[in-house]
């Protein structure tokens, strides 16, 4: 992992030091309405994971409640996260700058300056997901610098075509393998959940 890596993340959007005269209310507020979700899975812009309302409580199934924490690594829009948030699940998205985070309110939203820069929050977090992660040295990158900590859950989520780069990132780690229509999703994607094996 290069330097650029460990160097700290970019201020939260809610940080009194962060005066972005450009950003909009939009983004500060995620006024965004959520869509209504049915049981037939949708890619809705900004969230490439096609979104059902089973998928959904398949996915909250799998996160902690609140207090613990779950970090979302390139949330995008943050409408994955935003249906998550509206249960009892405590979580952050990630995004690099410039965000494009329209649904998540700027308490639960971070950003980094690009995508090979890390997020110390991790740290904190007891399960992480990446939902369609741009590349696998990222999920690697994080399990290195954070893996040893508090983190219990991964969970991946995107194309069963990407799996194999994805699944030696998770050696160590009891990984459980489900296709995505089985709970809700698109057939050609499907959800990992790796569980950190006891020591």
């Amino acid at each position: 992992m290069g330097l650029e890596a460990r160097l700290p993340p970019a201020l939260p959007d809610d940080s009194p030091l962060r005066h972005d005269k450009d950003s909009s209310p939009l983004q500060e507020d995620a006024a965004c309405e959520l869509p209504v979700l049915t049981v037939t899975p949708i890619a809705y812009s900004g969230c490439c994971l096609g979104l059902s309302a089973p998928l959904i409580a398949y996915l909250r199934s799998l996160i902690p409640p609140s207090p613990s924490l779950t970090l979302s690594v390139g949330s995008g829009f943050g409408l994955l996260e935003a249906y998550l948030l509206a249960s009892t699940t405590n979580i952050i998205g990630l995004e690099v700058e410039p965000s494009s985070n329209q649904y998540l309110p700027s308490k639960n939203h971070r950003v980094v300056h690009g995508s090979r820069f890390l997020d110390p929050v991790a740290t904190d977090a007891t399960a992480w997901l990446f939902v369609y992660p741009r590349r696998v040295g990222l999920v690697q990158e994080y399990l290195t610098e954070y893996g040893k900590g508090n983190v219990e859950t991964l969970i991946w989520a995107g194309p069963r075509a990407d799996w194999e780069d994805y699944k030696g990132c998770f050696g160590g780690w009891i990984v459980r393998e489900q296709s995505a229509d089985e709970v809700g999703g698109r057939t050609w994607e499907m959800v990992a959940v790796a569980t950190k094996q006891p020591s």
